[in-house]
């Protein structure tokens, strides 16, 4: 391996001086990678034989490196006596330069291997929205456990937001409601949830163990524009299709936190997945609906001309982590 060292610079107002100090201003080598590590080695020990057995070589090749070194530089780096060496002037400046370069490039080299191997760098993560001790909860702080150098950004919004940012670079990874198959996108079912209603513990079916459809029939539905709220919607047309009259659906540009406190005060009720009820919420009970025949279905989205390291990583491990579908 060689590193490009340039020594001097070229002053364009000196180009009438002479030939041989314009040659010297110009001056640049490449010079080998072993020539530098054995400089340091040498200045180091102060020593061609401590510094040949420490880079386990000869000294005498150690001796030659160096001497061609100087040659090659115009400089004397190292004065030489029976007791040993000692850097000279010039030899301690070339030395303390060259000693920052190789631990910057040793530091590029890590770091460049770390990001092959998706253990630094960065993640951009859009998601429906992250509910204490749910799975995608339990991926992400396990992830981060494992993956301590990369640093993960997290975006909260609606799938087809989400899907734009994919498709712009905007994120490396969405996790969405749904099992959505975009012609331009790497699609993957992750986990599934049992689907649950909320409602205020006064209401009437507060009692029961759980609910079926028919007696949702006639409740108003509470669901959000953004986050799972227009698959919601979607959903409960799905299930009281034929209902007279049509469902009552009403559309409330609240967070997931206000959302619940709007049932828990008797607004009306709202579809949620199941990891939503491990958390208590004053005033709400969480009720599965029996009589629904499919748990919700969430997956991972995102672009198939994505390489990162650190996405295949989280891909895996959300693999390791998940239930059977």
């Amino acid at each position: 391996m060689a590193v490009a060292i340039k020594i001097g610079d070229t002053n364009r107002k000196y180009e009438g001086q002479s030939n041989k100090m314009a040659s010297c201003s110009m001056l640049r080598h490449r010079i080998s990678m072993a020539s530098l590590i054995q400089a340091i080695a040498v200045a180091e020990y102060l020593s061609f034989y401590r510094a040949a057995n420490a880079l386990g070589v000869s000294q005498s090749s150690v001796s030659a490196r160096i001497k061609a070194l100087e040659e090659e530089l115009g400089i004397l780096l190292f004065e030489r006596n029976t007791r040993g060496v000692r850097l000279t002037d010039a030899g301690r400046l070339f030395v303390e330069r060259i000693s920052a370069g190789v631990e910057h490039l040793d530091h590029a080299v890590k770091s460049a291997g770390m990001a092959a191997l998706g253990e630094c760098g960065r993640l951009r993560m859009g998601v429906h929205g992250l509910i204490p001790h749910s799975f995608l909860a339990k991926l992400i702080g396990r992830y981060r456990s494992t993956y301590p150098g990369i640093e993960l950004e997290i975006a909260e919004g609606t799938a087809r937001e989400a899907l734009m940012q994919l498709r712009t670079d905007q994120l490396d990874i969405a996790f969405v409601v749904g099992a959505p198959d975009p012609p331009d996108c790497h699609s993957r079912r992750i986990w599934t949830e049992p689907l649950v209603t909320a409602i205020s513990d006064r209401h009437p079916l507060a009692a029961r163990e759980h609910v079926t459809w028919a007696e949702l029939a006639d409740e108003t539905f509470l669901v959000r524009p953004g986050g799972p709220g227009p698959q919601v919607h979607d959903h409960i047309l799905l299930r009281l299709s034929g209902q007279w009259p049509p469902p009552s659906i009403l559309r409330v540009g609240v967070e997931r936190a206000s959302l619940l406190s709007m049932v828990g005060q008797g607004f009306g009720v709202t579809l949620l997945g199941a990891a939503s009820s491990l958390s208590s919420v004053a005033g709400v009970r969480f009720l599965p609906i029996v009589d629904e025949p499919e748990p919700v279905v969430f997956s991972a989205v995102w672009s198939p001309f994505n390489r990162s390291a650190a996405l295949r990583n989280l891909l895996d491990l959300a693999d390791e982590m998940k239930q059977p579908l």
